[in-house]
């Protein structure tokens, strides 16, 4: 016999039969393996930029110049600007450059650059280097 109080609590709260739960279980988990394999591809395409950069030196040579160093190392032959900027003691910008490394030149390159600046520089900060088919430097 079934218990009178059961079906009432299933007619008062609406029971969900047990036919959906596997159903749905097997949604959310495709839901989730989708969402696993974005997550994985997206961290791969920005761990592996198209061009990587780094500062190597630098060196204030006068009031008006400051000089440096930069190495540029690029997955594929693509274009590449880097940008540079010379910066006084109270970290405003006091002079900035923008270097370009054609495509057909080689893939890891050492890059010399002078900057004019306007007063007395600091330090020389790396902003980083972009492609036409990458906007955010790196």
């Amino acid at each position: 016999m079934t218990d009178p109080a059961a079906t009432d609590l299933d007619a008062r709260y609406g029971r969900t039969p047990r036919g959906r739960r596997p159903l749905l279980l097997v949604v959310i988990g495709v839901l989730a393996a989708v969402a696993l394999a974005w997550l994985l591809r997206v961290a791969y395409i920005q761990s592996t930029p198209e061009v990587s950069s780094r500062l190597l030196t630098f060196s204030v040579t006068s009031d008006t110049s400051a000089t440096a160093t930069v190495q540029v190392e690029r997955r594929k032959s693509v274009e590449a600007s880097c940008r540079l900027q010379a910066k006084a003691a109270d970290f405003s910008i006091v002079g900035e450059l923008t270097l370009t490394v054609p495509a057909d030149s080689a893939r890891k390159q050492v890059l010399p650059a002078t900057l004019s600046t306007q007063r007395t520089a600091t330090s020389v900060v790396l902003i980083g280097c972009t492609t036409p088919g990458n906007a955010r430097p790196h």
